[in-house]
Parts: C-alpha cells; sequence; structure tokens
C-alpha cells in the first residue's frame, strides 16, 4: 500500500490502466489520459469495494486500488498539517533565513517556537532557509556549516519553475556534504526538501 500504485482509473467515459500517486496535498493519475485532483478540491471521498471514489467538480474519479483505497481516503480526508508533516515539536529552537508566508509565522508562534531570523542560533533544533532562485541557493554553503549533530536544514523553493528545480536544490546540499532525507509539500506553491549531516559526520 505504498503511494505509487499501478491501477485501472474510470473518470467520465474513459478508462484506463495506469500510475496512480498520492502525494501530500494531491492525487495524481498518469494513464491513457491525466488526473490532477488536489485534496482541497475533492467534494466526497469513499472507498468501496477496494475501489477510491473521488468527486470533483469535473465528475467521479474511481480509482481502482484495492486494500489502499481506505487509506487513501482517510489521508485526503484528514491530512497531515505542515507542522506534521516536517515533524516540528513544541518549544522548538528555528533558525530562518529568507522571506515565509504569515501562515507559517503563526505556525511556529502557535507552537511557543524560539525563532531567529537571518542567522543560525547556536542551539537551533531547525533551520528554514527560503530559496528563490538558482543564485541563492549559493548561502546552503554558510548555513551547512552551522549544521550540528542531528540538526535539521529544510529549504523550500518554488513548484514548477525552471530558474531553481529540485535537483538544484539537491545538488546544492550535497555539495556540502549534506543528505537529503525528505522532501513534503510546504505550501500549493513551494515544495520543501530536509536535509541532515550523514551519520559520520554528527
Amino acid at each position: 500500500m505504498g503511494n505509487e500504485l499501478k491501477c485501472t482509473v474510470r473518470f467520465g467515459k474513459e478508462m484506463s490502466e495506469g500510475k496512480a500517486l498520492i502525494e501530500t496535498s494531491e492525487v495524481l493519475f498518469r494513464g491513457a489520459f491525466r488526473l490532477k485532483i488536489p485534496f482541497a478540491t475533492v467534494k466526497s471521498a469513499k472507498a468501496i469495494d477496494g475501489e477510491l471514489h473521488l468527486q470533483t467538480a469535473n465528475g467521479l474519479a474511481v480509482f481502482e486500488i484495492g486494500p489502499a483505497a481506505e487509506k487513501w481516503r482517510d489521508k485526503i480526508l484528514h491530512p497531515k498539517t505542515r507542522i506534521e508533516k516536517i515533524g516540528l515539536k513544541p518549544k522548538a529552537k528555528v533558525s530562518l533565513f529568507g522571506n515565509f508566508d504569515a501562515e507559517f509565522l503563526d505556525e511556529l508562534k502557535s507552537l511557543a517556537c524560539s525563532v531567529t531570523k537571518d542567522k543560525v542560533a547556536a542551539d537551533s533544533d531547525t533551520i528554514f532557509f527560503a530559496a528563490d532562485s538558482l543564485k541563492t541557493l549559493s548561502a546552503v554553503a554558510k548555513i551547512a556549516k552551522s549544521l550540528k549533530g542531528a540538526n535539521a536544514l529544510w529549504i523550500i523553493y518554488p513548484k514548477g519553475q525552471k530558474n531553481i528545480t529540485e535537483n538544484d536544490v539537491i545538488a546544492a546540499g550535497r555539495k556540502t556534504g549534506l543528505k537529503d532525507v525528505k522532501v513534503v509539500g510546504f505550501s500549493l506553491t513551494h515544495t520543501a526538501l530536509k536535509f541532515v549531516l550523514p551519520l559520520d559526520k554528527r
């Protein structure tokens, strides 16, 4: 019951075999036709006899995914919050580089996090770096030098842009000796990649 499954999908008068993928905020399907269904647009989600029925504004999409149907339904109806996906704990010590939306700052405040801006606090648990272009990624080298132990560096970057891609972000982290270990949807417009020090360097 992984995040990507081979299956048959029915949508309106169309039916196709292909691959279905459930991400942090949307369901994707690639076959003879393609579907992209954000969780926020799903009007109803039901698991019926191994089929996932998603009612959307454009019609009913039926995914024949067997035992995974209930798991996928629950994930769509009760998606993890951004803080849960990142794994941030209450009262964590956080360092921020770059610009972050007010909603994220409010989430940190609600967790009673200690926040330091534009520099790495000596006792930081987690560092967030907002990179909006390839040029800004050059700062990763300096930030990486501040990582100690099991501290994490999350690089936040825009989705679907040619001037900064996932490969660019991964390359920037690895170049400084860091290891990429997790990717999550940070928002509808941004992705977050997590980097840590390899075990032998902690």
